[in-house]
């Protein structure tokens, strides 16, 4: 069903995913396409749920965890991702199933089988996996934007996600190192995604 065009903004937090993501979506608006920017967890009733764990994660199981994530992404799919698609868009969404299996999976979950259930997700047509180093993702959440690290941010618990991103071998990802400056990252990505809507405009005419 899908006819437009779906990347993923992926990487353990602080990679600047929330910067990069909307001057992509300046860069290809000024290009004449029409672009959707989303993220997850969403605003939904879900993905509320979800966002209450931040300070405090061990009031749910990681199985009831997973099933939160789940859900959104289903309602996420059907409202947003999945209608804009059959418009022709460029959605770009901060965060989709990759993040679940690495964070969800460090918390003990099986990633296979998180990838598993996901069929009714559109699957991207690329994955901006932006890579920092757990340490680096600290000090920027601490002084870049001031905050304490929540319970999704701890050492350990990025040390584990951060292993199970570099693991996975999907060809839809392509991955930016993240710790260069903002406008290099965003040449990078730039480079990356012409190319991909250049391969699709020729598979379209040809």
């Amino acid at each position: 069903m899908k006819t437009g065009v779906l990347i993923a903004f992926e990487g353990i937090d602080g990679t600047g995913k929330s910067t990069q993501l909307p001057l992509l979506a300046g860069f290809l608006r000024d290009r004449g396409y029409t672009v959707v920017e989303t993220c997850e967890p969403t605003s939904g009733p879900y993905g509320q749920q979800i966002r209450a764990l931040y300070g405090n994660r061990q009031q749910v199981s990681p199985d009831q965890e997973l099933e939160l994530f789940l859900q959104d992404r289903r309602q996420h799919v059907i409202e947003c991702i999945q209608p804009a698609l059959e418009q022709g868009a460029i959605v770009l969404t901060d965060r989709y199933y990759f993040s679940t299996a690495a964070y969800q999976g460090a918390a003990g979950c099986d990633p296979e089988q998180i990838f598993s259930r996901h069929d009714f997700a559109p699957e991207p047509d690329l994955v901006l996996l932006l890579t920092l180093t757990p340490e680096e993702s600290l000090s920027r959440i601490r002084n870049l934007r001031g905050e304490s690290p929540n319970d999704f941010e701890q050492q350990e618990q990025l040390e584990k996600v951060a292993a199970l991103f570099a693991s996975f071998s999907q060809s839809c990802i392509v991955r930016i190192p993240a710790a260069l400056p903002i406008m290099e990252v965003q040449a990078a990505i730039r480079n990356v995604v012409q190319q991909l809507l250049a391969c699709k405009e020729c598979s379209c005419s040809g």
